[in-house]
Parts: structure tokens; sequence; C-alpha cells
């Protein structure tokens, strides 16, 4: 993994579609870069370590080419390196790839038995070479492709170039995504539609177990039979626009920038006027007596807000399971049981996954998805999207709030539905769902006393962040958020468990920072701000309006975030905030590259 792009025209201009294609998906994270294009009949390679500019300054402009594939790598089989980067060429074989051959050993072997010498670490460059081997014997492409697709076991998106066939691309793919992108006397090929914005907004889906031929002027997509399929052609709704800074130094920033919009968006979609709007704008869910939410990274956080929900206040028990766990152990789901798939991308590998076990253990399932017509999306009973937007920085912010919010909704629905919601609280309720952009909106622009408390902590190299409950939830997508964009070591942990061990690790001026937004236990959790506090911790302190007038004069901690207080249902929403600009704060103080942290992949399309 990470980055495809391909392109084949009238036009000769495949380098710098290629170039363009690639810098629109640097926020998938990579360490490497290359391309392979048509030069003058032959197959030339260009490959770097690092940046896409490093790429950029080895090409001669002045090529012209009809035909060309790209690729950025995030590295799983061999270190960042050139001799690793993609495209790999073996024989009359040029291709790149996103995912993982999990038997690339077994076949590597075999392949050397054959006289098959590697130049590579990567699992790649055996998928290249086992492609090479079968042509030869073949001498038909989709022959080829498909007996390839039989011998290897994992995920992939491949786009292959054949040394005898320049005016061809060739496509396969089996759950790694992959689209093909329509252009007048061009077409592209491209792992995300933010690489081909630029160009065009009409595409067409592979899917799994789909080959394709693609020309300047046709495309032809098989089926494992090699009949041959119309596809439907899909318009992309957004605009490049949303892939684009407007003027904020970082994509996180807008992206934060952008979440009261995000939200808005978020529940128009089911609620204008009253809470039966939202019955019957979802997906029916007053049959299931239980609930798994599945899902990995932010949107695993995402879910432990989203069973503290549910359970308080829909009354039905829930399950937050790690999706990379989830479908390596023994579930217990039937047809009364929801399980609920969480993911940005849709194609978040563990998540597919998961959903696919779930189904064959007939659990109905439910799609949380931010990307339409993704693989989660399609292969889901039901489904349900955020409205987040494009998502460009590798650290989520607005696409786990919408995540948030949707799960408040199901709450929601389920408790109105169990008669658990009154009149005047569907009144209060929607009051508030309408004031929440407006609150976050106020939050954003106190980001300068963030960037202050960031000045206090950014020089250390531990964070704890403790809270109880839903706190605790908060917590944990807080460390995360700092940990990844800062490379401060941050860990999260039940207030309650401090004396349990972890008391153990706070020093004089060691950094916590404790969130109270939770009435109900915020004397339990303050008890355990202060035994950190008498250990010498500089505390920051997250708590609501309504907390902060009981706790206005305190000598438990050294400074004090207030957050708006709102309705049980969205509290999380706001608190949030000023975690993910403190993060921010830190990381730009620390002088890390904030939209691409080092060792990240913006959509995790293998195990």
């Amino acid at each position: 993994m990470c980055g495809i792009v391909g392109y084949v025209g009238k036009n000769q201009n495949s380098l710098s579609v290629l170039i363009e294609g690639l810098k629109s998906l640097e926020y998938r994270g990579y360490d490497s870069a290359g391309i392979a294009i048509n030069n003058q009949g032959r197959i030339k390679i260009i490959k770097s370590v690092g940046n896409i500019a490093n790429l950029e300054r080895k090409l001669d402009k002045k090529i012209l080419s009809n035909l060309g594939i790209g690729h950025t790598r995030w590295a799983t089989h061999g270190k960042p390196c050139l001799k690793n980067a993609h495209p790999h060429q073996v024989g009359k074989v040029t291709l790149v790839h996103n995912g993982i051959i999990e038997n690339y050993e077994k076949l590597k072997k075999s392949l050397q038995d054959e006289g098959y010498k590697f130049k590579t670490d990567t699992d790649t460059e055996v998928a290249c070479a086992l492609m090479d081997k079968i042509y030869k014997e073949t001498n038909d492409k989709l022959l080829t492709m498909q007996k390839v697709k039989e011998m290897i076991e994992g995920s992939y998106a491949l786009a292959i170039i054949f040394a005898d066939d320049i005016k061809n691309l060739y496509a396969m793919r089996k759950d790694s995504p992959l689209i093909i992108a329509l252009g007048k006397d061009e077409n592209y090929l491209a792992s995300d539609v933010p690489a081909i914005l630029q160009f065009t907004d009409k595409y067409i889906l592979l899917e799994k177990n789909e080959y394709a031929i693609i020309n300047a002027l046709n495309v032809k997509v098989y089926d494992n039979n090699f009949k041959e399929i119309k596809k439907q052609i899909l318009t992309y709704e957004g605009s490049r626009e949303v892939a684009m800074k407007n003027g904020y130094e970082h994509f996180m920033l807008k992206e934060i920038n952008d979440e009261p919009m995000v939200i808005k968006a978020t529940y128009e979609q089911f609620i204008n006027k009253n809470l039966k709007e939202l019955i019957d704008n979802m997906p029916d869910l007053a049959k299931y007596n239980n609930i798994d939410i599945v899902a990995c990274g932010s949107a695993y956080h995402a879910g432990l807000v989203g069973k503290s929900l549910i359970e308080e206040y829909a009354n039905i028990p829930v399950k937050v399971e790690l999706a990379s766990e989830y479908r390596y152990k023994k579930n217990f789901g039937n047809d009364s049981t929801l399980t609920i798939l969480v993911s940005q991308s849709g194609e978040t590998a563990d998540t597919l996954a998961a959903l696919r076990k779930a189904k064959k253990e007939k659990s109905a399932t439910l799609g949380i998805i931010n990307v339409v017509s993704s693989s989660i999306a399609r292969e889901a009973d039901n489904v349900l999207y955020t409205k987040a937007g494009a998502e460009i920085s590798v650290a989520t912010t607005k696409a786990y709030l919408s995540q948030v919010l949707m799960l408040a909704l199901i709450a929601i629905n389920k408790a109105f539905v169990n008669g658990n919601i009154s009149s005047k609280e569907e009144k209060d309720l929607l009051e508030d769902m309408q004031k929440l952009p407006q609150e976050i909106t106020s939050l954003i622009n106190r980001k300068d006393e963030f960037a202050s408390i960031a000045k206090q902590i950014y020089h250390n190299n531990d964070v704890f962040f403790i809270g109880r409950g839903i706190d605790y939830a908060l917590s944990r997508e807080g460390a995360l958020k700092l940990k990844e964009i800062s490379y401060i070591h941050a860990e999260a942990y039940a207030a309650g468990e401090l004396k349990h061990g972890t008391i153990s690790l706070i020093e004089n001026k060691t950094p916590v920072i404790a969130i109270v937004t939770d009435e109900t236990i915020a004397e339990k959790t303050i008890s355990n701000i202060k035994e950190v506090k008498a250990r010498g911790a500089d505390v920051t302190f997250i708590t609501t309006e309504s907390l902060n007038k009981k706790y206005a004069q305190s000598d438990f901690y050294d400074r004090k975030i207030v957050v708006p207080s709102t309705n049980k249902f969205f509290q999380a929403l706001l608190t949030i905030i000023p975690l993910q600009l403190l993060a921010y704060e830190v990381a730009k103080l620390r002088g890390e590259n904030i939209d691409k942290p080092r060792n990240l992949a913006k959509s995790v399309t293998v195990e």
C-alpha cells in the first residue's frame, strides 16, 4: 500500500497526470514514491525515497508519454528504501500494488527454484514475477490475471503494464479499493477519488475479483469468468476544493474548522422538527436486543462513546470490539444482534473482514461510513453516512466527531422508541442539537487559549489522560491524537484504576489531563485528580460550565478548560474539541509533520 494512480490517453501527458494524482493521495501516508511510463516504446521507471517532491526532481518534464502508473508506498514488507519502492518490473510485467500477498514467501521459493532472482524484500515483486511466469506460459493477459488471482492469497489492487501492449492498462482487485475514472480521449486508474478530481468527476468502481482493460477510448471490465460487465458510471458529489487547505496552515486545522458544518450536515439528514423523523429516516433498530460495535483506532474510540450513550439511555447491552481482534475470536451474534461497523474510509481491512464474519454468523450489519459506495457501505445490510466530506489529514478529527454524533443519534433513536425520552426532553434535545455548530465554533475560536496550554506541556516526553465512564473514552481519543502527531508518549487511564499501579508513573511536573463532565461521578474522579496532584502532577482540568460553578476555586489543578454544558447525548462532541486543538498545537510547537505523521497511513487496507 498506499496510493495508486494510472493514466492512458491520446494526450501524451501521463507524466503530469501521475505526479498530480500522487500529490492528491499524499494524505494517505507514504515513505517512497515511483512511476513507470511508456517512453518511446520502452517502460521507464523512476523512483525515490521520501516526499513526492524528491521524485519530481528526478523527472525529465519534456518526456511525452501516453501511458503510465504511479504509486506511493507505505512499507509493509521490507524497509522504506529505493529498491523496495514501487513500481516493480520483472520480464514483460511492470506493476504497482496495494495490499499484502500473504503467501509470498512460498511463491517466492517456488519462483526461485525456477530461476527467478529477486532484487527487493517486497511481496509485490513476487506477484510481478509470478505474473511474468504465467504470461510466458499463456500469452493471454486476462487468463494470466485470473491464474495469478487463484495462486495468491491476501488483499490486493494491481495496476499493470505489459511491455508488449503499451496502448492498454490492466487492473485487478481483491479487497483493496480501486476505481477507474473516465475522461475524454483519456482514462485513469486510482485507489481513491481525490487523485482524479482535477481531471474528471466520472468514475466506476472495480469490484472484488474483477479485471479491467483500459485504453484512451474504452474501458472493459470482466468478471472471473471473463464475461464483460456493464458498470454504472458514478459522479462524485463533492468538489476538489474540499481537498485543499483553503488558507489554513495544515489540513488538520482546516478539518477541525469544518466540524460545525459537518455536525449540521450529519444531523440534518435525519432531523428537522422532531424525533419521529429520526425513526423514519434511520434503519429499523427496534428489533435488536444486543449491539456489537466493531472498529479500529479513533473509530473504536467513537464506539466507546456510543456504548456509554446507548447503554445508559437506551438500556441495551453494547460490546465494543477492535476489528483486528473481533475477526479472530469467538463471537456470539445472532439475528437479534446488530453489528455496527464504523470506518471513515469504508475500506479498513480489519473492519471489512469483521463485517463479513458478522454476516456469516447471521448478525444484522450496519455501516457508519464517510465514503459513499465504499466496500463496507456496499456490503453492509444498511449504511448511515457521516457527511464529513473528504478528510485529508491522517489524524482524524471531523470524521471522528461525525461518528460520535451518528452513534448518539442511534442512542436517541433507541431511547425514543423505548419511551425513555419525554416530550420536554425531546424539545430540549432538539434545541441543544441545533446549538452544536455555534458552540463548536466558539470552542475553535479559543485556539489561542489551547496554544498557551500547549506551551506548558510540549517539551515533555510523557502525558497522561484520566477520566471515568464516557470521559475515559474521550481520554483515549485525546491520548491517541496527541501521540500520533506529536510523538509524545501519551496514555489514557480509567481514573479509578490509578491506585492499582499506574500512579507509580506520576513524578514531579508530570502532565496529567483530567476530564470531568459527568456530574454523577464528578466527585469520584476529582478524588483521583487530587491523588496525582499530591504526587506532583501538573494538571490540566477539563470540565463543563455547570460543573465549573462548583469547582471554580480549587487547588487540585494548575489550569482549566471550560466547555459549554449541553445535552447528555452531545457533551462528548464539545469536550473533544479542546483535545484535538491541544494535540495540534503541541505538534506544531515540536515542528512535526502534522498532516502526514511518520509510519501512519490514512486508509489502512491491510492487516
